[in-house]
């Protein structure tokens, strides 16, 4: 029998949701992403240890320039073993900055095509903030494409796709998280919010005809993929890729193009942030994901300032 990784590549693009690069090649995904937690969690794998040393040698000081310098050798290798694309991360400290993300975004691309990279091989990730947004505008116009992240509300997709971001990251497994904390009961299948998020947006794309990728992030368990085969992209952490290849039942397509009779809708700044406002899930974990990666982003510094 065929494993239900394999035949979830089938209909959908696999991306791995790890910088350990043992996995990627034991596992083969197409694409890989990383964020400042993983790039945190790939700084204490003694693989990494001579890049994390050089990063340090070359950043004059400067803590900032070397978790870039480190981020771009980390993807640069991942890069190595997948034929497609990585995804790497803007500070989450800039998100409410537009031109500090634009910059560091444009130092990001400077750093990977100096080590031998095309710009056409990465993602900037950013958050899906409304300064974040209109960030990933200007560096789509400029050809550097992005993947637009900690996403959680309609609103946030609808933005993103109105201004042409290449691709989004719904946030699957945070959403359910806090419904299944709000409502102290548990979801499965396709009444899980965090999959009806995904569904929603996914479908609401195809039927107005935007080109925006939806990949689907942050899986809590394999019921959650299940119910999202047929999504553009899904990334997924190692241990549930491994659960995927192990595991031979069928697996069918859930999500298909048709389904949706949302018409195309625009939003201005001031109705993104109202309708932000109004889902409480959405504004705490944006928030609370935005704090959660700038204190990783901190402990990457603080460990590369010990090795100053």
């Amino acid at each position: 029998m065929v494993s239900k990784l394999e035949q979830l590549k089938q209909f959908t693009t696999v991306v791995a949701d790890t910088g350990d690069v043992e996995a990627i090649v034991r596992l083969q995904p197409v694409d890989a992403t990383t964020n400042p937690s993983l790039l945190l969690k790939a700084a204490s794998l003694p693989h990494y240890a001579a890049h994390l040393s050089d990063a340090v040698a070359s950043c004059g000081g400067d803590l900032g320039l070397a978790c870039d310098r480190f981020g771009v050798a980390v993807g640069k290798e991942i890069l190595q073993v997948i034929p497609g694309r990585i995804s790497t991360e803007v500070d989450a400290r800039l998100s409410f900055d537009r031109q500090a993300t634009l910059r560091r975004a444009e130092r990001l691309i400077e750093l990977y095509e100096q080590s031998g990279i095309g710009r056409e091989r990465v993602l900037i990730k950013i958050a899906a903030t409304w300064e974040g947004i209109r960030a990933a505008e200007q560096l789509e116009r400029d050809g550097i494409q992005c993947n637009l992240t900690l996403l959680f509300s309609f609103a946030q997709a609808v933005a993103c796709a109105d201004v042409g971001v290449f691709l989004i990251s719904p946030f699957v497994g945070r959403i359910y998280d806090w419904y299944k904390k709000a409502e102290g009961r548990d979801f499965s299948g396709a009444e899980d919010p965090g999959v009806q998020s995904v569904s929603r947006i996914y479908r609401y794309y195809k039927a107005n005809g935007y080109q925006t990728v939806v990949m689907g992030a942050s899986f809590r368990n394999l019921g959650q993929i299940e119910a999202l085969a047929g999504c553009d992209r899904l990334t997924i952490s190692p241990d549930l890729l491994q659960q995927l290849a192990a595991d031979n039942g069928l697996l069918a397509r859930q999500l298909k193009a048709e389904g949706s009779s949302e018409p195309r809708c625009s939003l201005d700044e001031a109705q993104f942030r109202w309708a932000l406002n109004e889902d409480a899930m959405a504004t705490e974990k944006l928030a609370e994901g935005i704090r959660l990666f700038a204190r990783d982003q901190e402990k990457l510094e603080a460990l590369l300032q010990a090795r100053h």
